[in-house]
């Protein structure tokens, strides 16, 4: 007799699609995962999830392409989008990504960004 379980997968049903999963400090319990709904998954849903305060303590943004067999670690590319965004509004970034942006800027973009 087959069981059938339900739950919650992070492979996406389709072509070729690109999922996104930002890694969350939870203070001496250690990181964890943490993937938006299968549906929301484009880099603008977690771009927005980030600038609004979504994740705890965001360290690490990884992009998963199964169809395509690869995956990256695109923090550094998600905190200069960030701090691109904010130097466009001409607003400081927010308090809650503070850690990540000096964790993943690139020493030419912090350098760079005190002369602009």
């Amino acid at each position: 007799m087959r069981m059938s379980v339900a739950a919650s997968s992070t492979v996406p049903f389709g072509a070729d699609q690109t999922i996104y999963l930002v890694v969350d400090q939870f203070g001496p319990r250690g990181a964890a995962t943490r993937e938006s709904e299968i549906e929301r998954t484009d880099l603008e849903i977690i771009l927005d999830d980030l600038m609004a305060g979504r994740f705890h303590d965001p360290v690490r943004v990884v992009a998963f392409n199964t169809l395509e067999h690869w995956s990256r670690d695109i923090s550094a590319d998600i905190a200069e989008e960030i701090q691109c965004r904010c130097d466009s509004d001409g607003l400081g970034p927010p308090l809650h990504l503070a850690t990540f942006l000096e964790m993943h800027l690139r020493p030419v973009d912090r350098k760079m960004r005190r002369f602009a």
